[in-house]
């Protein structure tokens, strides 16, 4: 039995707790603040309950699987899964709505066409079929496996299987989700589609590779779920079986060191001065945080991805308490596309002294009772991807955000000035605050292709006994991909640096 000290409560710190703690593993967990869950947390105030990280879940098969291997009661039997129908409703610059039915191609297709016109569907549906092509492609070595030590072979091959597109007399293939959408999907909308699922990670669709199809495949293939309650449940349910399972754990607990020995980690140092000793230490934190931990060098020969984009943008939320209860069959998720996309890409890089533009905005309505103090009022949560660089210390740059995504969400919510009772605002400081990510970044899921700038570091280092876990590390950001980490890094403390993934 190894002791195993684990840095951070986030879900890829936790998926990998449990886990080591069911292979007979002593399991030590040291969290900052006073909670779990990093950033999938929920605000309280008044009977209305929010979400303030991730609202939906892809993939959901992860959680099961973690539940599966650590015991014998089932991911539903501790939370309550709901498919989300329809997956999204999207209304586009010029005015132009349509709902898409979740996990159907079919029926987006039909959808499509009815809104978009005719052809519009086909089009979409050709592309998730590239699309499944470049997932099934990089399935394994960007979800199941250990990162190759020959990452670069990653880096450099697009996976996404991209249309010739013949123009005065050359030939060109789409590097990036922007150029698919003007090459391929010859749609202003469905460009628009496209690329609110890679802005929705953080990432820029003119930047990011084309292997960025993947994205919004996920959603597609494995469909968009909601768990009763809210994300945050989930993070609970995690949590109780990593306490069933007798994972101790220490709130309040800064680790303020890595302690290594005859160039090996053993063993954490907290604020108050007490050392922790431990045979592997699991770091669920970001790099530059994971740097400050240890005088060991990490960052040499291979051991981190070339520069990263930088700096990874974050998230500005506002949570809306309303008067009045939800409409009939209200979609559950509005995505709200920006007027003007390329200034908002523009600015989303570099902030500079512009003012600040309207963003895309996603309108989350879950019409969940455990969310509201009765059924005469709701519970919104409206929230923008944003630039970490933006003066969110100035009033007048979060009461112009705040405007703009209160004008969005009035398209999906009736009545929405007149209904609210009131609302607050989540920065990409709050965001740090609770995560100790710096400027609030919110981690995107890797991606093959662009040079590996969209990779991220290996789950172990070149410290022996020290690895990485979460979204800062391989496979990434997202739910699913926190929790994929966790499967890995256990994986690799239990069998060894031979371990390969799951088959």
């Amino acid at each position: 039995m190894a002791r195993i000290a684990v840095i951070g409560a986030g879900m890829g710190a936790m998926a990998a707790a449990a886990r080591l703690a069911v292979a007979g593993h002593r399991v030590a967990v040291y969290e900052r603040t006073e909670t779990y869950g990093g950033a999938v947390r929920r605000f309280e105030r008044d009977g209305f309950g929010f979400d303030t990280g991730p609202g939906l879940l892809t993939l959901p098969a992860v959680y099961r699987d973690l539940f599966v291997k650590t015991g014998k009661e089932p991911l539903e039997d501790v939370v309550e899964l709901v498919q989300v129908d329809p997956a999204a409703r999207h209304v586009f610059a010029d005015g132009t709505e349509v709902s898409l039915p979740n996990a159907s191609r079919a029926g987006v297709v039909a959808a499509l066409d009815e809104a978009l016109g005719s052809g519009a569907g086909e089009r979409w549906g050709d592309f998730l079929v590239r699309a499944r092509e470049a997932w099934d492609r990089t399935r394994r070595p960007l979800l199941e496996e250990p990162l190759w030590p020959n990452w670069q072979v990653l880096a450099e091959q697009e996976p996404y299987p991209s249309v010739p597109h013949k123009r005065l007399l050359r030939t060109r293939r789409a590097g990036t989700p922007a150029e698919i959408g003007a090459w391929e999907l010859r749609d202003e909308r469905l460009a628009a589609l496209l690329e609110s699922h890679v802005l929705g990670y953080g990432l820029d669709p003119r930047t990011a590779p084309a292997s960025a199809a993947v994205l919004p495949y996920m959603e597609h293939a494995f469909g968009t779920w909601y768990v009763h309650g809210g994300i945050r449940e989930l993070a609970r349910a995690v949590y109780e079986r990593c306490v069933q399972r007798r994972v101790e754990f220490s709130f309040g607990a800064e680790v303020t060191g890595i302690v290594a020995k005859d160039g090996r980690a053993v063993g954490v140092e907290l604020a108050d001065g007490t050392v922790a000793e431990a045979d592997h230490v699991v770091a669920d934190v970001a790099p530059a945080r994971l740097r400050a931990l240890t005088e060991f060098p990490l960052d040499e020969d291979g051991d981190v991805r070339p520069d990263p984009v930088s700096p990874p943008p974050g998230r500005f939320t506002a949570l809306l308490a309303l008067r009045g209860g939800c409409e009939d069959r209200a979609a559950h998720r509005t995505v709200v596309h920006a007027p003007d996309s390329q200034t908002e890409l523009d600015f989303l890089v570099s902030p500079g002294g512009d003012e600040p533009v309207c963003p895309t905005v996603t309108v989350l309505r879950p019409d969940d009772p455990a969310l509201r103090p009765d059924d005469a009022h709701e519970s919104v949560v409206v929230s923008a991807v944003v630039s970490t660089e933006a003066a969110w210390e100035d009033a007048g740059t979060v009461r112009r955000y705040t405007d703009f995504l209160l004008e969005a969400a009035g398209s999906a919510v009736p009545g929405l000035r007149e209904r609210l009772l009131w609302h607050e605002v989540r920065t990409p400081e709050h965001t740090e605050n609770e995560t100790g990510a710096g400027f609030g970044a919110v981690p995107a899921p890797a991606l093959a292709a662009g040079g590996g700038r969209f990779l991220h570091p290996a789950n172990t280092t070149r410290l022996p006994g020290l690895y990485r876990v979460g979204g800062w590390s391989h496979p990434g950001g997202g739910l699913p991909h926190a929790g994929m980490s966790g499967a890995l890094v256990a994986g690799l403390i239990v069998e060894g640096p031979d371990f390969r993934g799951s088959q």
